[in-house]
């Protein structure tokens, strides 16, 4: 089995940014990873799909995943990113209700699959383990509750801004051109992050590229300037 790339819990990042790992002891850790069985899966492979039956509860040891819901009318939004030390799936493996949304690879992924019988088991017998499941459930709906609070009142062009600083936050990595975005994210997905059309994303883009804000090629995206999105995302007008 690889080796599980947990997160560390310094550093007063938000509490919905501890993944599920990250928050049990060692002992407890390493006793849920021994339920399950390793599977990999390569980049773009849907892992869960929305509206199927629960079976299972994957733990994420390396690679990342977005999670996104589709309307009635097929649009998609992307709900959140998953990466190593989450855990994916156990909402309906606990309600057991079908799935509400689709988890796909956005890299190469290794996983821990838990069949849905056993980690309820686990949960029975590890009141810590379940309690710790709680608190992340509950930091996750606080945390979007706040993000919707704070991005109710902003432009499309203010969204994407917010986002893409969030984003460099959270999965930038330095380099001689800027903050890249180790996530590998589409227009699309983009788009649906901050409820907008694809078409609004790509000619936002463009302008921040003409403004030499960011350099962007195919799902992949570099923040050149975050002092012009964070005056964007002020609600200021860029210079």
């Amino acid at each position: 089995m690889a080796r599980t790339e947990v997160r560390s819990t310094d550093g007063g990042g938000l509490d919905d940014q501890v993944p599920f790992l990250a928050r049990l002891d060692p002992e407890a850790r390493t006793a849920l990873l021994a339920l399950g069985r390793a599977l990999r899966f390569p980049a773009r492979t849907v892992v869960i799909h929305q509206d199927e039956p629960s079976t299972h509860v994957l733990l994420i040891l390396h690679g990342w995943t977005k999670v996104t819901a589709a309307a009635v009318n097929g649009y998609e939004v992307l709900l959140a990113l998953r990466g190593p030390g989450d855990i994916v799936g156990e909402g309906a493996a606990l309600s057991g209700r079908p799935r509400a949304a689709t988890v796909t690879s956005l890299e190469r992924l290794e996983t821990v699959a838990i069949e849905q019988r056993r980690f309820i088991g686990f949960l029975h017998h590890s009141p810590q383990v379940a309690l710790q499941l709680l608190s992340l459930t509950t930091d996750r709906l606080r945390s979007g509750d706040q993000r919707r609070l704070e991005t109710a009142a902003l432009t499309v062009r203010e969204r994407l801004a917010v986002l893409l600083l969030d984003l460099a936050r959270t999965h930038g990595h330095r380099t001689p051109e800027g903050l890249e975005l180790t996530v590998p994210l589409s227009q699309y997905e983009i788009a649906g992050s901050i409820g907008a059309s694809r078409e609004a994303v790509a000619r936002l883009l463009k302008d921040l590229r003409d403004r030499r804000a960011v350099v962007t090629s195919r799902r992949r995206l570099v923040i050149v300037r975050p002092d012009l999105l964070r005056r964007i995302s002020g609600g200021e007008p860029p210079l």
